[in-house]
């Protein structure tokens, strides 16, 4: 059963993503259940004003960051832990390569956007820099140095790989975490010229699920 290009499953849980609409993490997870076929309910949590602060959330998720996702009453947090359960639990289409080498090379690829590039884009952590002192150039700045040389890493360890997608013909977790901070590198000015990143950008944002995951395309969108 298929909708708009990818399959559409039949309910079987209840599923709500605390999210928001600029959010990364967020976004990595809205892109996995859109190909997962999927349907779930957001609740949206303001991270500008601190909504995800807010001790009811705080009891769900201790962290107190975005996303969650509660599956049936259950909490699951952290992007790439959500996404590895969707694909248990849902395994078509996969975002893995059966051959376990592939999977543990897509897998770091996506670590080395969501764990070591990504996380001095977080929120909290650019306002405890501006806390310390430094101020907004300086703080932009800093980010652009670790974004820049975290892609042209990643842009190297797929440099030997062809296709439309990171690792060829098929969607992985590997572009599920490039496109999102594609997008963060645009809006602290980081160079995004490699060219095998950005042909994947291309090819990833023409299909429907990262079309329907977007941003800009969130009820909870506040381009202000």
């Amino acid at each position: 059963m298929t909708d708009g290009g990818f399959p559409r499953y039949s309910p079987r849980m209840d599923l709500v993503l605390h999210t928001y609409w600029r959010s990364s993490a967020a976004w990595r997870v809205r892109t996995a259940l859109a190909l997962k076929g999927l349907q779930w309910e957001a609740a949206p949590h303001n991270l500008r004003t601190n909504e995800q602060t807010a001790p009811d959330y705080v009891a769900r998720n201790p962290q107190g960051l975005v996303p969650a996702l509660e599956v049936d009453g259950a909490v699951l947090t952290q992007s790439l832990a959500i996404i590895e359960y969707l694909e248990e639990r849902f395994p078509e289409p996969p975002l893995l390569p059966a051959d376990p080498l592939e999977r543990a090379r897509v897998r770091a690829f996506a670590l080395a956007v969501a764990c070591d590039i990504h996380p001095v884009q977080n929120l909290r952590v650019l306002r405890m820099l501006r806390a310390r002192g430094l101020d907004q150039a300086a703080v932009d700045g800093w980010a652009r140095e670790v974004i820049e040389g975290g892609l042209e890493a990643c842009s190297r360890l797929i440099a030997d790989r062809s296709g439309p997608y990171c690792f060829g013909e098929s969607i992985t977790l590997a572009d599920i975490t490039l496109i999102p901070q594609l997008a963060n590198a645009r809006r602290f000015g980081a160079r995004i010229d490699y060219p095998r990143l950005e042909a994947i950008e291309v090819a990833a944002l023409a299909h429907p699920a990262f079309a329907a995951s977007r941003p800009d395309a969130q009820a909870d969108a506040d381009p202000a």
